[in-house]
């Protein structure tokens, strides 16, 4: 096996140029029901999946957002939350609402929000056992798999064998690269490649 450090992260996932994401000018609103962002139905919302794959398109219009995606989309101003009461929900108290559903939020959102700031559509892979997939850039989910599974660590934690080769079987068998993505106190990102060499 063998790893990249950070030296080498833009050639692990580069940067991206400069072609930016068509900006919306509207922010889209969205309403907070638990652990579920459910957006308005409007043009605007559909270009969130349309264009950059956020969320997933119900067949009403809407665009139902993960936690971690509507912060992201709250944190660049083009999301306005709103809880149950209909009063609008802030960055600070939407992150920490967010915080008590999901352990170990913040870090995984530094990874989510660096990956998504280089151009790439990033989704979650529960199914596949990671927290996250990473897809090429131009390639859209449901258009071709996705090129890496990331596993966001905090630089403090405890990784074992054990769980480092669990993640690397994850990786192996869906047939994708892994990504650790480790989150030091600054909340900068240093991602490790790893792979699996044959002697």
């Amino acid at each position: 096996m063998t790893s990249k450090k950070k030296e080498d992260a833009e050639e692990v996932l580069p940067k991206k140029e400069a072609k930016e994401e068509k900006i919306i000018k509207e922010p889209v609103n969205a309403y907070l029901s638990n652990e579920r962002v459910l957006t308005e139905s409007s043009d605007n919302a559909r270009e969130f999946y349309n264009q950059s794959r956020y969320g997933e398109l119900l067949d009403d219009g809407r665009v139902q957002l993960s936690l971690i995606e509507s912060v992201y989309l709250l944190e660049k101003k083009r999301l306005i939350a709103y809880d149950q009461r209909n009063k609008p929900v802030g960055f600070e108290k939407f992150l920490k609402k967010a915080q008590k559903f999901e352990p170990n939020f913040w870090v995984r959102y530094c990874v989510y929000k660096d990956i998504r700031n280089r151009g790439y559509i990033i989704k979650t892979a529960l199914k596949f056992g990671a927290d996250f997939r990473i897809y090429d850039r131009g390639v859209k989910p449901g258009e071709d798999h996705a090129r890496w599974v990331v596993f966001p660590v905090h630089e403090g934690s405890v990784l074992t064998w054990y769980e480092f080769a669990a993640k690397n079987r994850v990786a192996h068998s869906t047939k994708k690269r892994l990504l650790i993505g480790i989150v030091d106190a600054e909340n900068d990102v240093t991602y490790y490649e790893i792979k699996w060499l044959r002697p």
